[in-house]
């Protein structure tokens, strides 16, 4: 049982109103605050919080309780009391935890609700992948609500081989049966949806018709009119001032995605220069996380991102309102979370003037005190996660033997070559010409390559694999291996040998599913990830620990693009050049083209 469980509003209403207007006292009194209210962007000084029944029952002056009234007392010292944070775009997956596991670091950050698209889960298991993740959100202590995955695959059989085809119907189905399921998640074929493909325009209307909202991807200002005429209403890939503003005046939410600055995913402080320099409104404008790995979860939150906001230009009240009040409105939840009102949730966060989470509540109970979570969540964590199924475990089918090389050319060629260009989103198409060599390391250092392979692992095409050649990696020696190849989640493998790269395939297939980096026939590291081949079974800090050490090996090794970045290679919705297990996918003309072909 959840201990973290609140009451809905309307069974509440007149014990709240008893409360606030002091015929009843309150359960809990968090006093000597200064409250950050969202609804006016003002810092009201000295102000205590009435809770009862995990939700709030009314601001007041500092004092206004008495001591003797029965209430549990918390003295906060003069700290700023906000509403807990609202994240409007996550991907669960991308923390390598389960739901109930990403809940201890997203408190630990202030964060008390999040809105997470599942498609990785999606593309591996299908629609049981899905409810698997929402009873496993159900059992959380944090509110995570669901939007419903409305790309999966990404392309088409004929461009990548998917476990998981969620169609309108199977969409519809979600809708009707989880309250939990708010909006459709990101539509990542944009191309498909502005030249009007009947599949995708049906998944469209699966939530237009039911009143829920739909999310967004897109590049390309070319774009834009044609995606916001489709119903589309937000999106996170807002990357630079002028498509930002494109989007706002079209009719789209805007989330600023805050990332890591070493990832492709910082793109806030550009985008949010439709503000500061063109004078928009931030009235329609969120921050999100969009993805974040176990070791970047605990260090670069939501919180984190609402202080990039303020860094580029927000003052800290509408840093704060834009990670809390303008998602909760964006979703239509502004009268369950988002800001200190009177009947809402009692999702509360204490800061210091940095706007450092120092405690958090979550539905009344004290989760996080003193950057540390309390023994009641101690508990619920340990105790009442939710166990994945058997079939979660088994999703990795791979073939007993495969090449993972191609053949050394003997004659002269065209290359057809995947460079890296840091950030790492947009990879660039090369064409290179190439003399033939004595043999592979001559021509992988003479043109700056490693190898790199695609293997399908849902057993719906024998184990097909497709060869390229990755540029500008840095790789130099050893190899690399990831079952989570977005969005199919074919397994991806980059080296500098045939040894290297079946050592670390095996190492991912040993731990049925995970990433693994190893030199010499040695693993340096490797987080096993066995339920999907995405998700670890452990707690957070573990995962966490474990994805560190990855990154440190992976470094050690020379890899220049980012572990996050590489797992894109394969997500053929993005420019320039892909690798799926079809092939070479040159996008968005969507062509496979040949690794090489006579000079």
């Amino acid at each position: 049982m959840n201990r973290f469980s609140v009451a809905p509003l309307h069974s509440m209403t007149r014990s709240l109103a008893d409360v606030a207007a002091g015929r009843l006292a309150p359960q809990t009194v968090i006093t000597g605050v200064r409250a950050l209210s969202t609804y006016s962007d003002r810092i009201l000084p000295e102000r205590e919080i009435w809770l009862a029944g995990g939700r709030i029952a009314a601001l007041k002056p500092a004092g206004t309780a008495r001591r003797d009234c029965g209430a549990v007392f918390h003295d906060g010292a003069g700290a700023i009391l906000a509403p807990g944070l609202i994240d409007p775009h996550i991907h669960i997956e991308s923390s390598m935890m389960t739901a109930c596991a990403y809940a201890e670091a997203a408190l630990l950050n202030g964060t008390t609700t999040i809105f997470c698209d599942s498609h990785e889960i999606g593309n591996v298991c299908d629609q049981q992948g899905i409810e698997w993740m929402l009873e496993d959100a159900r059992a959380a202590p944090l509110n995570i609500f669901l939007t419903v995955p409305s790309t999966v695959p990404a392309t088409s059989a004929a461009f990548e081989t998917a476990g998981g085809d969620l169609t309108a119907d199977k969409i519809g189905a979600l809708f009707d049966a989880w309250p939990e399921a708010a909006g459709l998640g990101e539509k990542m074929d944009f191309v498909q949806v502005c030249q009007g493909d009947p599949r995708s325009h049906a998944i469209l209307a699966a939530a237009l018709k039911r009143g829920r909202p739909v999310s967004g991807h897109i590049y390309g200002r070319e774009f834009v009119a044609a995606y916001a005429a489709s119903g589309v209403t937000d999106t996170h890939e807002a990357i630079d001032r002028d498509i930002a503003d494109d989007l706002l005046e079209a009719g789209l939410w805007i989330f600023l995605r805050g990332g890591p600055p070493t990832t492709p995913w910082h793109s806030l402080p550009q985008a949010i220069r439709t503000i500061t320099e063109l004078g928009a409104s931030a009235k329609r404008i969120c921050v999100c996380t969009d993805d974040r790995d176990a070791d970047d979860l605990f260090v670069f939150g939501q919180d984190w991102v609402v202080r990039q906001a303020m860094r580029a230009g927000m003052t800290r009240e509408q840093a704060w309102s834009m990670g809390s009040l303008h998602p909760a409105t964006r979703y239509a939840m502004d009268g369950e979370m988002g800001g200190l009102g009177g009947g809402r949730r009692a999702d509360l966060v204490l800061l210091d003037d940095d706007l450092v989470p120092h405690a958090t509540w979550y539905g009344g109970e004290l989760a996080v005190r003193d950057r540390r979570i309390t023994p009641l969540l101690e508990a619920q964590l340990d105790g009442a996660r939710y166990r994945y199924p058997a079939a979660a475990y088994a999703t990795v089918h791979l073939p007993d033997a495969v090449r993972l090389t191609p053949e050394l050319p003997r004659t002269a060629v065209r290359v057809h070559a995947i460079r890296t260009a840091l950030p790492g989103i947009v990879l660039v198409h090369d064409v290179l010409e190439v003399a033939p060599e004595a043999d592979w390391p001559a021509l992988l250092d003479r043109h700056n390559l490693c190898f790199l392979a695609v293997i399908e692992r849902h057993g719906r095409a024998g184990g097909a694999v497709a060869h390229g050649l990755l540029r500008d990696f840095g790789l130099t020696d050893g190899a690399v291996a990831s079952s989570v190849g977005h969005d199919a989640h074919n397994i991806i493998v980059a080296g500098r040998s045939e040894a290297d790269m079946q050592h670390a395939l095996a190492e991912v297939k040993r731990h049925r599913g995970g990433v693994a980096v190893v030199r010499n026939g040695a693993v340096l590291a490797s987080v096993a990830l066995p339920i999907a081949g995405l998700l670890s079974d452990q707690r957070a800090p573990q995962v966490a620990q474990q994805a560190a050490a990855l990154k440190q090996a992976w470094t050690a090794l020379g890899c220049t693009l980012p572990y996050m970045g590489f797992n894109l290679i394969p997500l053929s919705v993005i420019p320039e050049i892909r690798l799926t297990d079809k092939g070479l996918v040159t996008v968005p003309q969507m062509q496979i083209v040949p690794l090489m072909e006579a000079a």
